[in-house]
């Protein structure tokens, strides 16, 4: 569908999906954590757990919910027929289920899912990490290149397809806020993927970014993961 009605409901139950995905993953990591010396479940997995939960909530949930939203609200509230780029819009919500198929698959690889926390930090996600990293950061990748779709199309919307009279301090907030948001998106997703990109590089490829025994430097990653992440959040 090019609908954009379609879409944002499909975002919407795309996120309830996710919601309810993640949120027993919440649970198993709320269970252990009940009393000190509780075990329920390998701590491996419990690891995995936290960084799957994490990446679920944020990208598979809130996000697409605020785009299911925003895809819903934003012609009607400027007086547009349509979002601008109707079949962009369609493919950014597509690619979001095989993004999140190829996240929970790595659950199952030999050597478990990804286990180093939502913020992915290195080393733990370099030097420590399992080979399941690799399905981890292509379906980083894949997200980010939704929400960058996401945010050009409600850019070009706002831009160009507000109804005569629907003046610049005239639209709603929710409009003004996505803007922003968009803007924000399009300025800090590109830098998330260099970074994934160097961990996936630091894991299977010999390079040394975030290792200081190779003249990098761990902490490196964490300015520039935050530099995507508080604009992100």
């Amino acid at each position: 569908s090019t609908n954009h009605k379609d879409i944002g409901s499909l975002y919407l139950w795309f996120s309830f999906i996710m919601f309810l995905t993640g949120g027993p993953m919440a649970m198993v990591i709320r269970a252990e954590l009940f009393q000190p010396g509780l075990q329920l479940v390998e701590p491996n997995f419990f690891t995995q757990m936290i960084t799957v939960h994490g990446l679920i909530m944020v990208f598979g949930a809130v996000m697409p919910a605020f785009t299911g939203l925003a895809n819903w609200l934003i012609p009607m509230m400027i007086g547009a027929p349509v979002m601008a780029l109707p079949w962009m819009n369609n493919w950014s919500f597509w690619i979001l289920p095989f993004a999140f198929t190829m996240l929970l698959s790595s659950l199952f690889m030999e050597g478990g899912g990804p286990n180093f926390g939502w913020t992915f930090y290195a080393p733990l996600s370099t030097t420590y990490s399992p080979d399941s990293t690799a399905l981890f950061v292509f379906a980083i990748h894949i997200m980010g290149i939704s929400s960058m779709m996401g945010a050009i199309n409600v850019i070009v919307t706002i831009v160009n397809l507000r109804a005569p009279g629907m003046t610049w301090m005239k639209l709603p907030l929710f409009v003004w806020t996505w803007l922003k948001t968009a803007f924000l998106l399009i300025a800090v997703m590109p830098v998330l993927a260099p970074a994934v990109t160097m961990v996936l590089t630091d894991k299977f490829f010999g390079t040394s970014f975030f290792d200081t025994a190779g003249g990098g430097d761990p902490v490196m990653f964490q300015h520039i993961f935050w530099f995507f992440g508080h604009p992100e959040v």
